[in-house]
């Protein structure tokens, strides 16, 4: 008797889940083995530039307050 409750759902999983659940599994296999997308590539090399400035800027900002207040590095952060 459970047999029979446990059949019309495993029927239903293998005809309209696992077809769809495939497809877009394998989908996205193949749109990971292409690699970057032009746009991507573009966007990604903007990113690592601005986070090169943005690198350049904290090593300057470290550099006023190491002058300014050298021991701000020590302070108990209290916000």
């Amino acid at each position: 008797m459970d047999m029979d409750l446990l059949i019309a759902p495993i029927i239903i999983f293998m005809i309209v889940v696992a077809p769809i659940w495939l497809i877009l599994h394998y989908r996205s296999k193949r749109q990971v083995s292409q690699g970057l997308t032009e746009e991507e590539f573009t966007q990604l090399n903007e990113l690592i530039g601005k986070a090169d400035k943005m690198a350049l800027r904290i090593e300057t900002l470290e550099a006023i307050l190491d002058s300014e207040a050298p021991q701000w590095r020590n302070r108990d952060e209290r916000i």
